[in-house]
Order: structure tokens, then sequence, then C-alpha cells
């Protein structure tokens, strides 16, 4: 499959009634932003089963049900996360029993009306005692039995990554990536980089802090079914740094005629082993604000000027400088 640089995340259109949720969400919306992304050119689009409850997945069947199938975008969706219908506000369950697996699968087919899932991702690792070789064992067969066209993990550290790598090709990894959250440089896009595994990033503008429209006012002022607002990082004292690197990138994004959250996209995108950045949006208007990062290239001395002020922050932790030709440069940062 080949990808756009970015791809829709259908997270926040699940709505905000359940554990990890974004707050209300008008359904009209969330299907105009699907379409108006397909119609600008985006080819995939990444949701799980859990997002909604089911919501997210019924959605993406919704918007793309007009479209012709050969003008379709990629699904990629995740499983292994399952929740209880009668409090559906607890936190999901990180399941990875091969039955349950199963019946998540045939659930996903049946809401995104589809014969086949073209990516299906291991959503975090098991948290029910199933051992990491038998549900990417189950996925393998899923796969064989033509319902998956392709597996990878979501949230899996580098050794759970190899050893199911070991096993059976992991086709992709799904980390959190931002210039905030930057762990994943460490350790997985390296070793991604090295065995050819595909990298789609989530959160590359950290949930919209790093967007240029976040402010403490607006972090304030997050209803309580919006996940963001028991959140350390859009509270104090990460909230403030958040925010002023995102303020960081504005005399770059001027520069480039662009926005702050088209800025932010671009550089996780910087990373060679980063093959896509899923980036939501809950209407058509979002799409617009970040459609850019797919053909943005900051050159290195927007990369020196990210480097230095997350260093001058001290905002989150990990490698800040993606270019490998340029390595040594990051001894001089802070002259």
């Amino acid at each position: 499959m080949h990808i756009t640089r970015v791809g829709f995340g259908a997270w926040a259109v699940g709505g905000g009634d359940w554990a990890v949720g974004w707050g209300a969400q008008d359904d009209a919306d969330s299907i105009a932003a699907v379409r108006h992304a397909v119609d600008r050119g985006i080819n995939w689009i990444d949701t799980a089963a859990v997002y909604g409850l089911g919501h997210s997945e019924e959605i993406v069947r919704r918007a793309l049900a007009p479209i012709p199938p050969s003008q379709r975008p990629y699904v990629f969706t995740k499983g292994g996360l399952t929740w209880s219908k009668e409090d559906p506000r607890a936190m999901p369950r990180r399941t990875g029993a091969p039955d349950s697996l199963r019946r998540e699968v045939d659930a996903s087919l049946r809401r995104l009306g589809v014969e086949r899932i073209d990516l299906y991702q291991m959503h975090w690792p098991a948290g029910d005692g199933t051992p990491l070789d038998e549900y990417w064992g189950t996925l393998q067969d899923l796969r064989k039995a033509g319902k998956l066209r392709a597996i990878g993990l979501s949230n899996h550290n580098l050794a759970q990554l190899q050893a199911a790598h070991n096993a059976a090709r992991v086709d992709t990894l799904q980390p959190p990536f931002s210039a905030i959250r930057r762990d994943a440089a460490s350790d997985l896009l390296p070793w991604c980089a090295d065995h050819d595994v595909g990298v789609i990033i989530y959160s590359p503008m950290q949930s919209g802090l790093l967007s240029g429209g976040f402010s403490e006012e607006r972090a304030a002022a997050l209803p309580a079914d919006d996940w963001r607002s028991r959140d350390a990082e859009f509270a104090p004292p990460q909230l403030a740094r958040n925010l002023a690197l995102a303020d960081a990138f504005k005399p770059i994004a001027e520069s480039h005629g662009t926005t702050v959250g088209a800025v932010a996209i671009a550089w996780t995108l910087a990373w060679p082993a980063v093959t896509g950045a899923i980036v939501g949006a809950r209407s058509a208007a979002q799409v617009d604000g970040w459609l850019a990062a797919a053909t943005l290239e900051l050159d290195a001395e927007d990369l020196r000027e990210i480097a230095r002020a997350i260093d001058r922050l001290g905002v989150g932790t990990g490698p800040a400088w993606p270019l490998e030709e340029d390595v040594a440069l990051t001894d001089h940062l802070r002259r």
C-alpha cells in the first residue's frame, strides 16, 4: 500500500460518551470532515473499535458509503480493547484472548462495511495474561483467512516489537510521536528503519497543543468528557512549556506561508523512519489546517530552530534532531 504522508485520524469523531472521548461531536461534521479529507487527496483513515465504543468505525462507514469502491481510501483499524456495555465510561480492558480478537475483527468488518480490513493493529499489549505470541499468531491466522490485508502493532515497546517480528513480519508500528513526546526516536524509529517496518505515528500535534490554536484558557475550559481535561500535558507546569513550543513554531510557519499545526506535523515527517502521520479532525476546516503538512519540507535551519526551542524550554524527552547526516550539530544547539 502506498499511502499519503498524512492520514485522517478518527479518534475524536467517536464522540465523548466513553472513558477516553473528546467531548460531544456532531456526526454530520465528522462525516463532512472525512469526505473533505478524501476529496483533498488523503488516501487512508485510521480508526479503532474502541473509539466511541464502535461509533467511530460506523461514522467511517457512513462517510465512505457514497464513494465508489475504486476511489475509497484505505481503512486501518485497531483491536484488543474491550468494554463493558453496562458501564461504557469504564476504562476499556486490554484483551488479547484469541476468541475475543476474532469476535472483534468480525465486529469491525460489520461496522466498517468491508470484506477485508486493510491494516489491523493490536491497539495495546494485552493485559489479560495472553502472551504476545498468542495474540500475534491470531492476527496472522486472520490475515491468512483473508479478513486482514496487513497487521501491525500500536503502543508496543521495542522488546515486544522484536519478539513479534521474529515470529512473523510486523507490517507497521503505530507509536505516539510529536515534538513534545519524542521517546520513539530513541529506539523504535531506528529499529523500524533498519528492518523496513512502516511507521505511522499518532498525535503529531500532541492532541492539539501544537496546533497553534490552543491556549491556557481553552485548556481550562475543556469539558469533563474530554480526556485532555485530565492529562498532565494540558495542565501546569507542562502546559506553559508546551504552548511556548507552539509559539516557537510561528516564525517557521510564517516563513513557509503555512500553519503552526502543519509545521508540527512536518517535523514528525522529517524523521526518515516515519512513513506517515495520523492527524485528527472534527470538521472540514480543521482538515484544511493541516493538509499542507503532506508537502511541507522543513530545511536544516528550521529543524535546528525547533531543536533549540525544545532544548531551551525543556519540553518532553527524547532526541530532537532528525537528520542523521547532521547529528553532530546537536552538540552545538546550546550555542
